[in-house]
């Protein structure tokens, strides 16, 4: 019995409706859907009714249990994280892909040379981790994009860059100089594991030019980087990124196409809302700083 099902059970009943319980949790509505079924099969009885959706008996019995355990776990996370907290010396940084660009090893280099006496250690952070590493406490402030709308989550906005598709150097397009939405919303992009958060997943995707349509995925699952750049080598999909990435992921057999008519996009440092740390702080201080120096470009000259 997984805590994520419970909670998601939870919603549900508050929100009297998959589909809004489903934003709400950031999932996919069938997602939403197999938690529910899966935890009917290991208690063995209905748990919701489904027109109109609500508690059975038997679920409002569970969902008892269920706030009671949620709770304790929550309690259980602050406990560790203040244990955390109280050691000195240690900043976990979370990383998705390349971060902010030139600002991501920026910002660390500067910290490590202001706080020599803190241990930064750099988390690599998939697609599924857009929020979550930070929420579970497995990172302190994560580099991240696109910016979350999250309450439990504070947000530094530090680049805004030029949206581009990654495609395989064999597709037609691959030679042009650029394309619009129009041109890519049809392609077939790589596909997400269910698990993705929707900011993230809508991103990708270019949903909101979409229509809210789901895109034609190909077969291939990716959750970083080098696995959308693999798969759109191997000629077997596309993906979506911010036009730095091409300057991170030079591959073999792909190319990178700026969208002039999509939207401009953001990458965030994020952090936990109310997280007075002072290393958080500090950290968040010189990352807003850095980016306010080094402007739009964030090209830095080497030494």
């Amino acid at each position: 019995m997984e805590l994520r099902r419970l909670e998601t059970l939870l919603v549900v009943a508050e929100e009297e409706h998959f589909g809004r319980a489903a934003e709400r949790l950031f999932l996919a509505k069938a997602t939403v859907t197999e938690h529910v079924k899966q935890l009917e099969h290991d208690f063995g009885t209905p748990l919701l009714d489904r027109n109109p959706v609500r508690l059975t008996p038997a679920g409002h019995r569970l969902a008892r249990h269920a706030r009671a355990l949620l709770a304790a776990a929550d309690l259980a996370r602050a406990d560790v994280a203040e244990a955390a907290s109280a050691e000195p010396g240690t900043l976990r940084v979370g990383v998705m892909g390349h971060g902010s660009a030139e600002l991501t090893p920026a910002t660390a280099q500067a910290f490590r040379m202001a706080h020599p006496e803190i241990d930064l250690r750099l988390v690599p952070l998939d697609f599924t981790e857009h929020v979550s590493a930070l929420l579970e406490h497995r990172v302190d402030v994560a580099f991240v994009r696109p910016a979350p709308v999250d309450e439990r989550v504070e947000v530094d906005v530090l680049t805004t860059e030029r949206r581009i598709v990654v495609v395989p150097a064999r597709w037609e397009l691959a030679d042009a100089p650029e394309v619009r939405l129009a041109d890519v919303l049809d392609l077939p992009f790589i596909r997400l594991p269910e698990r993705t958060p929707r900011p993230f997943t809508d991103y990708l995707y270019f949903t909101a030019a979409r229509g809210g349509e789901a895109p034609r995925c190909g077969q291939d699952d990716a959750v970083n980087p080098h696995e959308v750049l693999a798969t759109a080598a191997a000629g077997r999909g596309a993906g979506s990124a911010l036009e730095s990435f091409e300057r991170y992921y030079p591959w073999p057999g792909t190319r990178c196409v700026p969208v002039a008519d999509a939207p401009w996009e953001h990458s965030v440092l994020v952090s936990r809302a109310g997280d007075e740390d002072p290393q958080v702080r500090a950290f968040r201080t010189l990352a807003t700083g850095l980016a306010r120096e080094l402007g739009p470009g964030l090209r830095l000259t080497p030494a």
